[in-house]
């Protein structure tokens, strides 16, 4: 194993060039994000720090939400829900501010041991969170009391985050956000466009006033704790969350088995690790044209994240019923209870 893919990842234009593309962030928020929003954002007070967790039901724009305050592409973005597995953590910091976002898995009822391990880490970046943002959009009922009662419990700051007012009148976001000022006595609530970056400077704005007067937790130049392996193999589930429909895109966990520096490119060998044999089959394809057709788009786009030129090397293999054995779970990074 190389030992320079253990380092955090920081700005690429990789990033950027995905933010105009896949985000619509204006072209200046696209440019120079960092020093834009900074300029936006200048308070004067002594330096505040602190982390910031992202919740909310699969599919409501958490991960959007994330991208456009972090100003980089950091976690996967599809039309598709439960897109994240992991909290995924970014950083954005200024001259006297560092926020540390977690991007968590979609809230949802549990059918598999992983989706216990992805509600935990739920649960767990709410207690390690400073401020918490629940995100919800418009339409949405949000049946999960449980979640609403903690935050009421632990009493930390909320911000309720209504997205996708883009897509409704007036009357019903006035709707929504009354009604969430009922369910969440003591949470701020915005109503927001992601997408668009509507009201998303305000959030921010919001986010900076409950953080705690404290230094940086990361060096300022960091944008993840999280490695250059990872990122690698989110691109690859994102392409096929792209290529794959139905339980498929579901029952794949990417795995980096190797990530080789060589002069002139380098060699990334991938495990693609399926639950059945007959998802084996549909991943590779009829005389392997599908898998040959994700290795190309996912090629594409981690040579750009890098910045390099690679290899990239697929190969597909079966754990039967991963989703549901603990040993590997564990394997794959999960935290799952003995217990459950």
């Amino acid at each position: 194993m190389n030992g320079s893919n253990q380092y955090s990842i920081k700005s690429t234009t990789f990033a950027t060039s995905f933010i105009k593309t896949k985000l619509g962030i204006p072209e200046a928020f696209a440019t120079k994000p960092k020093a834009i929003l900074g300029s936006l954002f200048s308070f004067k007070m002594n330096h505040r720090a602190g982390f910031v967790s992202i919740i909310g039901s699969p599919n409501v724009g958490k991960s959007t939400l994330m991208n456009v305050l972090v100003g980089e592409k950091l976690s996967i973005i599809t039309h598709k829900a439960q897109t994240t597995r992991h909290r995924i953590m970014g950083i954005f910091s200024g001259d006297d501010f560092q926020v540390v976002y977690s991007d968590t898995p979609g809230i949802l009822k549990p059918h598999y041991l992983l989706h216990k391990a992805m509600l935990s880490a739920i649960y767990s970046s709410i207690a390690d969170a400073d401020v918490i943002l629940l995100v919800t959009e418009i339409g949405e009922k949000f049946a999960h009391e449980e979640v609403l009662q903690n935050l009421r419990d632990n009493r930390k700051p909320v911000i309720v985050v209504i997205n996708k007012i883009d897509l409704a009148d007036q009357t019903r976001v006035e709707a929504a956000i009354e009604n969430w000022k009922t369910r969440l006595e003591h949470a701020d609530i915005i109503a927001i466009s992601a997408l668009h970056c509507f009201h998303t400077a305000l959030v921010f704005d919001t986010i900076l006033r409950h953080l705690p007067e404290s230094p940086e937790y990361f060096p300022k130049e960091e944008l993840t704790d999280r490695s250059q392996r990872f990122f690698i193999s989110e691109i690859i589930r994102e392409k096929i969350l792209l290529n794959f429909s139905q339980e498929i895109p579901y029952s794949v966990e990417v795995v980096v088995n190797s990530f080789k520096e060589e002069e002139k490119l380098t060699r990334i060998s991938v495990y693609l690790f399926v639950a059945r044999e007959s998802q084996k089959a549909i991943i590779l394809g009829h005389q392997g044209k599908a898998v040959k057709k994700l290795g190309t788009e996912s090629r594409k786009d981690i040579e750009a994240f890098l910045e390099k030129h690679i290899f990239l090397e697929l190969n597909v293999k079966v754990r039967k019923n991963w989703r549901d054995d603990i040993k590997e779970l564990k394997r794959f990074g999960y935290n799952v209870d003995e217990n459950q």
